[in-house]
C-alpha cells in the first residue's frame, strides 16, 4: 500500500518543524538580512539530522556548533519555539510540564538520556501489602503489567488489582479494583493493560471491562466498558494514549482489533484477523496463566503496532484499521520483548535476533542479537531493555550496541517497561524494582 509524507519547508527539512509566522522579526547581518525563521528552520535540521544519523545525544554539540559560528547564530538559542520544535521531534515530547522553558526540558532529556548510557541511576523498591480479592488463590500475586507516567508507577495483577505509586516519594497511594460482576473463568479479571497518566488511569480486564478512575481526586472508580468476552474474546492486551484506546482480542474470529476514542470512549472500529490462529489460547487465558499471546501499541502518528507469535502488523487508527504494513515470521516472535515506543518498533525474532524498524515504513533502524533466556523487553526513545536469566540488559537502539547489564539481578520478572526516565520490573514475589536515571 502506497503511503504519503508531508513535504518539508525547508530542502532537507522535516516535517515535524512548526514554522513561525511570517511576522517574526529579521535579524540583520554585515552582509545583508537573516531571517530568523530561516535560521530556526535550519538550526533545527542540523540538530534532527544528527539525532537521526549519529544519535540523539549528538543534536547537543551539533547545536553547540551551530551556535557558534556568529552572534547572529546564537541569537537563535533564545527562541523558545526552536526548542519546542526540538523537543517534539528527537524527544517525543509534546507538553511542558515540570520545566520553566521549553530549553531547560531539552537539557533535562539530554543529561538523562546520557545517565541512561552510562549506567548512572538510583535504585529503589516499592512496598505494598497485597489486599485479598483473590479469587485466584496464589496466582494473584503475579503481576500482568506496568505502566509509568511522569510522577506515578501502576502495577496491575492477575487478581484484576492495580496498585498505584507516587514515584518521587516511592509512596504506595491507593489500589483499584475491577467492578464485580459474573466472570467467565478464574483468571478473566486479571489486568491485560494499563494506559496511565498523571491525571489518569485507564485499565483493562481478560473479560473485556476497561475502567476509569482519576489519579489525584477522590472520585470513584467507574467501568468505561463492559466487555463481553463471549462475542469478543478475551482482552490479551490493551493500550493507548490520551486520544485511542486500541485492544488487541483472541477467542473470536475476525474481531482482533477495537479501537475507542480515548477522550469520549466511544468504540469505533472492531475487526481484524491477526489472533485467528490463536483463537484456542485467547479461551485459555480466562482459566490458566499460559504464555503471551500478543502485544499491541500505540505509534506516533495515529498508528498501532501489532505482534502475535508469528505476525507482526501497523495500522491506522485515524482510517479506523486500515493496514500500513504487516510480515509473518516463520520462526516467531519473542512477544513478550516486543515493544513500541514513539515512532520505532522493537521485534525480536526467537532466533533472539531483535530489529528496530520505523512504525510507519517498516524501515530497519538497527538489529542487535540478544542473549540466550530472554523472554521480556522494552524500549524507549534511544535504549533497548531485555530481562533474561536474571539479568536485565541495555542496548542502544541507533545502532544496536549493547552497552551494559544493571547491577541487581531480578529472579523471576514477569513484567518489564521503561520510558525516558525509568525502568521498573516486577519480580514472581511481587517486588517492584525502580531505577531512576533521571536522579543524579
Amino acid at each position: 500500500m502506497s503511503t504519503s509524507s508531508s513535504s518539508p519547508s525547508t530542502q532537507g527539512g522535516d516535517s515535524d518543524y512548526e514554522g513561525p509566522s511570517s511576522s517574526r522579526s529579521r535579524i540583520r547581518t554585515s552582509n545583508g538580512v537573516w531571517p530568523e525563521p530561516f535560521l530556526e528552520a535550519l538550526a533545527f535540521q542540523v540538530a534532527v539530522d544528527a539525532s537521526r544519523t549519529i544519535g540523539r545525544l549528538a543534536a547537543a554539540q551539533a547545536l553547540s556548533n551551530f551556535f557558534q559560528v556568529c552572534p547572529t547564530w546564537r541569537a537563535i538559542s533564545r527562541s523558545d519555539l526552536l526548542w519546542q520544535n526540538l523537543a517534539r521531534s528527537i524527544w517525543n515530547v509534546g507538553e511542558l510540564l515540570a520545566r520553566e522553558s521549553w530549553r531547560e526540558e531539552c537539557i533535562y532529556r539530554h543529561r538523562t538520556s546520557a545517565n541512561f548510557r552510562s549506567r548512572r541511576y538510583e535504585h529503589a523498591t516499592l512496598h505494598f501489602i497485597p489486599t485479598d480479592n483473590n479469587n485466584n488463590d496464589d496466582d494473584g500475586l503475579s503481576c500482568r503489567r506496568l505502566a509509568l507516567s511522569d510522577h506515578h508507577l501502576a502495577a496491575g495483577f492477575s487478581d484484576g488489582a492495580v496498585h498505584l505509586f507516587h514515584i518521587p516519594t516511592r509512596l504506595h497511594l491507593s489500589t483499584f479494583y475491577p467492578q464485580h460482576r459474573d466472570r467467565l473463568g478464574r483468571f478473566s479479571s486479571a489486568v491485560s493493560g494499563i494506559i496511565l497518566s498523571d491525571s489518569r488511569l485507564v485499565f483493562a480486564t481478560l473479560d473485556g471491562d476497561i475502567h476509569m478512575a482519576a489519579v489525584n481526586t477522590a472520585s470513584p472508580l467507574r467501568r468505561a466498558h463492559l466487555g463481553d468476552v463471549v462475542n469478543d474474546g478475551a482482552l490479551v492486551d490493551f493500550a493507548g494514549c490520551h486520544r485511542w484506546w486500541v485492544g488487541l482480542y483472541a477467542g473470536v474470529p475476525g474481531r482482533a482489533f477495537h479501537i475507542w476514542n480515548g477522550e469520549t470512549e466511544e468504540l469505533l472500529f472492531i475487526g481484524g484477523t491477526m489472533t485467528d490462529p490463536e483463537a484456542v489460547m485467547g479461551w485459555h487465558l480466562l482459566t490458566e496463566m499460559t504464555g503471551i499471546i500478543g502485544r499491541i501499541r500505540v505509534v506516533r502518528g495515529d498508528m498501532a503496532v501489532a505482534c502475535t507469535g508469528i505476525r507482526t502488523m501497523v495500522f491506522h487508527l485515524l482510517n479506523q484499521g486500515v493496514v500500513v504494513w504487516e510480515e509473518e515470521f516463520r520462526r516467531g516472535i519473542i512477544v513478550g520483548a516486543f515493544d513500541a515506543y514513539g515512532d520505532t518498533a522493537l521485534i525480536p525474532d526467537a532466533r533472539r535476533v531483535a530489529a528496530v524498524r520505523r512504525a510507519g515504513s517498516m524501515e530497519e533502524v538497527c538489529r542487535f542479537t540478544m542473549r540466550e533466556g530472554v523472554s521480556f523487553g522494552c524500549m524507549n526513545g534511544g535504549y533497548g531493555v531485555t530481562w533474561g536469566g536474571g539479568v536485565i540488559r541495555v542496548w542502544e537502539i541507533e545502532h544496536g550496541h549493547y552497552l551494559y547489564n544493571f547491577r541487581e539481578r531480578i529472579e523471576d520478572c514477569n513484567a518489564l517497561i521503561a520510558d525516558e526516565r525509568y525502568v521498573a520490573a516486577c519480580s514472581d514475589d511481587a517486588t517492584i524494582h525502580l531505577w531512576d536515571f533521571g536522579a543524579q
